[in-house]
């Protein structure tokens, strides 16, 4: 099978690397490290594509070091302590672990004690953010570089070095016309712009090749599924999601939500996307909802794909039919506007703690009423700033049970608030 483009063209060398100039330009601290030959323990945090294993086979080739790679998908305890214990033997060994926020805490803490002693070099590369998946413990011992998408210059130069230096692109005569739908299909993601490209050159018979969008639209249509999980198409397809179960429409809810799982969409992602959506789309009009949303995430992360599905499929729908209120999400930002526009207004004297003589002596706490102390555990009373005071934030929506609120509510502000 031949090696693909993508392959073929990685780089042996920081100077060849496309893309990454604060970590790998001229002066920059991951090549001084480099170029000193004493590199420290590291994450790779980036998207897809970006460079995590090309930097980390750039170190490797540079510092001509014993190198070895793992795959947290596939290895387990097992094959990492087979490696620590080769590298004992081997001074200077680097040890690359791609995608290593799947690795478990077990995985990880085996790690721990190698990493301390300097048995080996961790490059770890991950496309989640460290402070979540990765231990805190391994993290501590380890530098976080962050990676950034590649922009329309990079993957550019990148589409004009595959066509020139790549000897199998290079036998044709390949002119680009139009980069439009490559670089948007691949989403910043090299190795996906470089494997596209030579899909839509193979697709294409003769010397000549004169690549448009509408072509490269056309074969990639045909040969690859354009959702991504980095993409316009991540972003068009949660929308469509979301704005689906906001509609209260759960067929397409569901629709979308198959759309996501086949095009490989993190499970957990989708989970936080549907309890963010319980409290900003439904909120108090069903509070049930966002202990549903919240047990489904917990769910999910016990359970993973593919069963993970059927939990995201049952709160998918039930989110999308019930009722629907905004008023929570409103109330929240209408008051950041407030603190915005008003700055840091005084705290009532009689709202203020008043765990001191001084602060009982300048009347803090003077006047305030104990709710519970009143009927109905009410006490008509200012809890706003004097600038705001009678500001209604929060207005309940349309529906069975904030009408409730409402009717609760204003039963005992009377017209203070407007309910």
């Amino acid at each position: 099978m031949a090696t693909p483009l993508a392959e073929r063209l990685r780089p042996r060398s920081l100077d060849e690397l496309v893309g990454q100039e604060h970590l790998t330009g001229d002066g920059s601290v991951l090549r001084k490290a480099i170029q000193q030959g004493r590199i420290p323990s590291m994450i790779l945090w980036g998207p897809p594509g970006v460079g995590k294993t090309t930097i980390a086979n750039v170190i490797a080739h540079t510092l001509h070091v014993p190198f070895y790679t793992l795959s947290a998908i596939s290895a387990g305890v097992k094959e990492i302590r087979e490696i620590l214990e080769k590298a004992k033997l081997q001074q200077g060994s680097i040890l690359f672990i791609d995608e290593i926020h799947r690795f478990n805490k077990g995985q990880q803490d085996a790690l721990l004690g190698a990493v301390e002693k300097g048995t080996v070099t961790l490059i770890g590369a991950t496309t989640e953010n460290p402070s979540f998946e990765v231990n805190a413990a391994l993290l501590s011992r380890c530098l976080v570089y962050v990676l950034k998408p590649l922009n329309e210059t990079d993957l550019k130069k990148l589409l004009t070095l595959a066509i020139e230096k790549d000897p199998v692109i290079n036998s044709r005569k390949i002119t680009l016309k139009e980069t439009a739908a490559l670089i948007n299909i691949s989403g910043g993601d090299a190795r996906k712009l470089l494997n596209l490209l030579e899909i839509v050159t193979d697709a294409v018979q003769g010397d000549e090749v004169m690549i448009t969008d509408s072509l490269v639209m056309d074969i990639a249509q045909k040969r690859i599924a354009l959702y991504d999980k980095s993409g316009e198409q991540h972003y068009d397809i949660i929308s469509a999601f979301i704005k689906s179960i906001r509609g209260s429409d759960p067929n397409a809810a569901v629709y979308w939500l198959a759309r996501m799982i086949e095009g490989g969409e993190d499970v957990k992602f989708i989970a936080r996307r549907l309890v963010i959506l319980a409290s900003e789309d439904i909120g108090n009009a069903n509070p049930n909802a966002l202990l549903l949303a919240n047990a489904a995430f917990e769910a999910v992360n016990k359970i993973g794909y593919p069963e993970s599905r059927i939990i995201l499929s049952q709160c998918a729908t039930y989110l999308a039919s019930s009722p629907k209120s905004n008023a929570a999400y409103l109330a929240i930002d209408g008051a950041i506007a407030a603190v915005k526009q008003h700055g840091d207004l005084p705290v009532p004297l009689h709202i203020r703690n008043a765990p001191t003589k001084l602060m009982k002596n300048l009347d803090y706490g003077k006047g305030y009423q104990y709710a519970h102390n009143y009927q109905h555990n009410f006490s008509e009373q200012e809890y706003l700033p004097e600038k705001i005071k009678g500001t209604a934030f929060y207005n309940p929506g349309n529906n069975a049970r904030e009408e409730e609120l409402r009717k609760w509510l204003k039963g005992l502000w009377k017209d203070k608030y407007g309910y």
